[in-house]
């Protein structure tokens, strides 16, 4: 349909980086007809950046069937790891990279994240506890793979469902009225029902519709690069603190990071040479005589840490970076996108179907802002950490004890794996609000595989008719599935909303016929009636 502003859009998405291809995604699996992701960027951005992605991104990748298109990049990450590894550990020194020498032979432990550059052991983690009884086994606490690949594997996706991308584009403005957006893009106007700005740090669309930024300013300039060096035999590999600040060399060939602690960059966002990233590497490292020959890709960094007080204003919303900034350690930037983008998606859709209220949209910041305010800190609390002063120094002391304890490293790998994220959602159930575990079911499938489709799902367990009748008005808006759970035989029920979060759970029969799952179904489903209109506009 076209109108005197141009084409009309469900939803504008602003941003063709991980955040906004899988919420362009979220929102086609969700119902939403038309969607238009616009970037000013021509190609993916090779730039280096996240390199990491946490349990529930994995999980969630995984049960959009996305993993396997993902198998190569991991592998080739994997061989390039061993490469970097065996070369360093051609001497046999057991100089740095996690392993132990033991009579020529290297123990080389599984890689668990680090803490403010203190590289935690997974031989002293403990995956025994409550965080993980439930979790997905196969995702662990996260995968390494590079955040341009993740980029590619998205747009594929994307576009498979439809989506239209457009690249070389740049929103430039937009208004808004009662019943919509009018976006300009670099000249064409197109109109939307809604407008998301998944639009990096610097987001035009939280600047021009007001949002509030608030946060703590930057006190370090930080380097990241992928690089050829010489003179590098003296460089230690892994995290690394010196009396002026704190360097990483691998776990690839040619990467290096620097932090140092003067002051933040003057122009954060002018390109980055070998003679900058030269001077900060001699510096820090204290190795006068390591080059830097070439410059394959580089980025700056500093610990601003800002978050938007609300995630939407009207018909406009934010996720990702424009809602939320941080330094990067931990690697917990992309993932926290990820996650608002997975949250977001499904609800806008159900929105602009017209299956639920607009005030569905209001659980999207009550959900997503604590997990982000939460990041902030964390990311705060490492910075603390890592700064080269006496105080912080001992205080570092202290948090590497702890750390080298099975107690200390199995705490820090559950916050930095994500595993312990839930939402507080109505219910009394111990699973409600919480990731929903990837039971083995009894015709051989496991439940994320059944939301692929991106539609919530009722896992009858019990065989239950009374189960089934309250989910019959749903229609095609809702996959029941009766089936059994020889691993979970007490576990007679399970709403799963279409994020892969538990809205209701039932261990008896007492709780199917009480009013909490009518009550879920209404809210996270929609009420009966609209949810029959959206089946007739199919």
């Amino acid at each position: 349909m076209t109108t005197t502003q141009g084409t009309q859009y469900d939803v504008v998405v602003a941003g063709a980086g991980p955040v906004g291809l899988f919420l362009a995604g979220e929102l086609k699996l969700g119902g939403a007809a038309r969607v238009l992701v616009v970037e000013r960027l021509t190609e993916v951005d090779e730039t280096i950046k996240a390199g990491w992605i946490n349990h529930p991104s994995v999980v969630a990748l995984n049960r959009r069937g996305l993993l396997s298109e993902l198998s190569a990049v991991r592998e080739a990450v994997q061989e390039r790891l061993r490469a970097f590894r065996d070369l360093k550990d051609g001497d046999g020194d057991g100089d740095g990279d996690g392993g132990d020498d033991n009579g020529g032979t290297t123990r080389r432990p599984g890689f668990a994240g680090h803490f403010a550059g203190i590289t935690l052991d997974p031989e002293l983690f403990d995956g025994s506890g409550p965080e993980w009884a439930d979790a997905d086994p196969a995702a662990g606490p996260g995968l390494v793979i590079p955040q341009a690949e993740l980029e590619r594997a998205l747009g594929h996706w994307a576009e498979r469902l439809g989506v239209e991308v457009r690249r070389g584009v740049e929103l430039t403005g937009f208004t808004e009225d009662a019943d919509g957006v009018v976006v300009q893009l670099d000249g064409q106007t197109v109109r939307a029902d809604w407008l998301v700005g998944c639009d990096g740090g610097r987001s035009t669309v939280r600047r021009l519709a007001g949002f509030e930024f608030p946060g703590t300013a930057p006190e370090i300039t930080g380097y990241q690069a992928l690089v050829e060096l010489s003179g590098a035999e003296r460089l230690k590999t892994g995290w690394n603190t010196t009396d002026v600040g704190t360097y990483v060399h691998g776990p690839f060939p040619g990467r290096v990071l620097t932090v140092e602690f003067d002051s933040p960059p003057a122009d954060r966002y002018a390109p980055v040479t070998a003679g900058e990233l030269e001077a900060s590497l001699r510096r820090v490292s204290g190795v006068p005589e390591v080059s830097v020959t070439g410059v394959r890709t580089a980025t700056r960094f500093t610990d601003n840490a800002r978050q938007a007080t609300e995630y939407r204003r009207g018909r406009v919303l934010l996720a990702g970076d424009a809602a939320h900034v941080h330094s990067p350690f931990g690697g917990q930037g992309l993932n926290l996108g990820l996650g608002d983008a997975l949250n977001l998606g499904w609800k806008l859709a159900a929105v602009v179907r017209g299956r639920a209220p607009e005030s569905l949209l209001d659980t999207y910041t009550a959900e997503r802002h604590p997990i982000g305010a939460w990041v902030l800190d964390w990311t705060r609390a490492q910075i603390a950490l890592m700064r080269p002063d006496r105080h912080a120094r001992a205080l570092r002391r202290v948090v590497e004890d702890l750390a080298g304890s099975g107690a200390g490293t199995t705490y820090l790998v559950n916050r930095v794996s994500g595993v312990w994220q839930r939402y507080d959602l109505p219910g009394s159930h111990p699973l409600t609000g919480a990731n929903a575990p990837d039971l083995p079911l009894s015709d051989g499938t496991r439940l994320g595989e059944h939301l692929h489709t991106g539609r919530p799902l009722l896992l009858d367990l019990a065989d239950s008719p009374a189960l089934r009748a309250l989910a019959a008005p749903y229609g095609g808006t809702l996959t029941v599935l009766t089936t059994t759970c020889p691993a979970r035989p007490a576990l007679r029920a399970l709403l799963v909303r279409p994020d892969g979060f538990v809205a209701w759970a039932a261990d008896t029969e007492d709780d199917e016929r009480g009013g909490e799952l009518t009550a879920a179904l209404e809210r996270w489903v929609g009420a009966p009636k609209a949810a029959v209109k959206a089946l007739t506009r199919e």
